[in-house]
């Protein structure tokens, strides 16, 4: 580590420890498992529902899981005395009593999404519906695993200084979303060799623990950002789809039946990697048309400045003739990404978000739509092209959506008994 790093990660363990309450006993009216240890199964699956469908009644869910009123009765209100879900206004004018829907509380539970890009780190914490309380970053010319973890270290504790006294307590978890084989990427970002090989020998996951109170989760950016659509993304969503996301690198995710498939060794739908045809004709990975970083090379080989791509969206200044060429190019790549991968998955549809300007992002779809037209589907449906409902923020709400998942919420699918 670098010179003073475990006195920083020291002094975080202390703050820590004097801002947190003891997990282990019940606070602020909770039960001490409900935040500390899984929930049980049936409470999952209201909470899953609920998230999923919105505010529903006692009568609705019974309905759609085949449980008992009796057994939804005590589930609901277990939940509510928990503090995960509120009741609202009474519904008038039916038979019987009024039906009382009951929804998501915003903080209900909260839960720490920390993004490592080859750029910038960024921290942010989240409530039970997604929305975002706090949010502290970091740029960088490139990725050390020293700086992640001391970023973290330092601004963890004052995050959570920062919430009232009696939310603390309903941290349920820390998500990262970052690269996997960081290492390998040192030539495309000019970073030394030897620091990115700290990547390959260290444990960001175990250090983070260390002096983090609640479980640390670790999961591949893009899958991550493909996995804040599943949860948090608003709209209607296909049951199976290809996730796109553009960041420094292009990567992604896929989701089938309703669920994220990360595969066997966590890094399925590295979409990233797939051979498209470039600008010439000879094959490449798909990294190499559609990423920004290939825009950031086109602003340098112009004498430009591509600090602005970096700053939060829509702050971006790019010649017109350099995006045009840059959005034809990726929209190329994607397209044939995009049957190569439904030849094999039979999807739906084929997300794409980024961190990329609202208005970037709608041509970017157009023009993929309009490549994919013109390619040979015969044999194959093809898919959908829409665009990503989360926004440039993704990679970091997936890793606020991995504890949340992980303590909350079970296969989506369980429930659809009756469609």
């Amino acid at each position: 580590m670098s010179p003073g790093a475990d006195e920083v990660e020291q002094d975080a363990v202390k703050q820590v420890q004097d801002i947190v309450p003891d997990r282990t006993q019940p606070e602020g009216g909770l039960r001490g498992s409900n935040q500390s240890g899984m929930r049980a199964y049936n409470e999952r699956l209201v909470l899953s529902l609920v998230r999923r469908q919105g505010a529903l009644a006692k009568s609705d869910i019974a309905r759609i899981t085949g449980l008992s009123a009796q057994t939804v009765s005590v589930i609901m209100r277990s939940l509510e005395a928990d503090g995960l879900l509120v009741r609202g206004e009474p519904i008038r004018g039916r038979i019987g009593q009024p039906s009382v829907p009951m929804s998501l509380a915003p903080d209900g539970a909260f839960f720490f999404g920390l993004k490592i890009g080859r750029r910038s780190v960024d921290l942010i914490l989240v409530d039970f519906l997604g929305g975002i309380v706090d949010h502290r970053r970091q740029t960088y010319r490139y990725p050390t695993h020293d700086a992640a973890v001391d970023f973290v270290a330092s601004t963890l504790p004052a995050m959570i200084a920062a919430m009232p006294e009696p939310m603390r307590g309903r941290i349920a978890g820390l998500g990262i979303a970052m690269p996997f084989q960081m290492w390998n990427w040192a030539q495309y970002i000019g970073a030394p060799q030897a620091e990115m090989d700290a990547w390959r020998d260290r444990d960001i996951q175990s250090e983070i623990a260390a002096f983090c109170p609640v479980p640390v989760y670790v999961q591949n950016d893009a899958t991550a950002a493909c996995g804040a659509e599943l949860v948090f993304g608003t709209g209607e969503r296909p049951k199976d789809f290809l996730y796109f996301y553009i960041g420094y690198f292009v990567g992604g995710g896929i989701v089938l039946n309703g669920q994220l498939f990360t595969g066997r060794t966590g890094n399925a739908g590295a979409l990233g990697s797939m051979p498209v045809p470039g600008p010439d004709g000879t094959m490449r990975q798909l990294i190499s048309v559609a990423s920004m970083a290939s825009l950031e090379r086109a602003l340098t080989a112009a004498g430009l400045s591509s600090d602005r791509l970096w700053e939060t969206p829509p702050g971006w200044s790019v010649p017109a003739d350099i995006l045009n060429r840059w959005l034809d190019e990726a929209a190329e790549g994607l397209a044939h990404a995009i049957l190569s991968a439904a030849a094999v998955l039979d999807v739906e549809a084929a997300l794409i978000d980024g961190w990329l300007p609202e208005a970037v992002r709608h041509d970017l779809v157009r023009r993929t739509r309009t490549a994919l037209s013109g390619l040979d589907f015969a044999g194959i449906e093809a898919p959908q092209v829409r665009e990503g409902t989360v926004g440039d923020q993704a990679r970091s709400l997936g890793a606020a959506s991995i504890p949340l998942s992980q303590r909350y919420l079970i296969d989506q699918n369980t429930f659809l008994k009756d469609g």
